[in-house]
């Protein structure tokens, strides 16, 4: 069986963010998680909020 931690996936969404990339967020204990990441480091991201989850994408200046 296979566990997923969602503190890990937490962090391994948010240095997608960090590297350029988009990050798929889908349960909402996930998306809370993301959003005090994003937060604490003080990135410039978009959230695209749907009905099946979120889509946090990075803000390119």
């Amino acid at each position: 069986m296979f566990v997923v931690h969602k503190q890990q996936l937490a962090n391994e969404k948010v240095d997608r963010l960090k590297n350029g990339y988009s990050a798929y967020a889908e349960t909402e204990e996930l998306i809370r998680l993301v959003k005090r990441r994003i937060q604490h480091l003080n990135l410039d991201i978009f959230e695209d909020h749907t009905d099946l989850g979120s889509w946090f994408i990075p803000n390119n200046n």
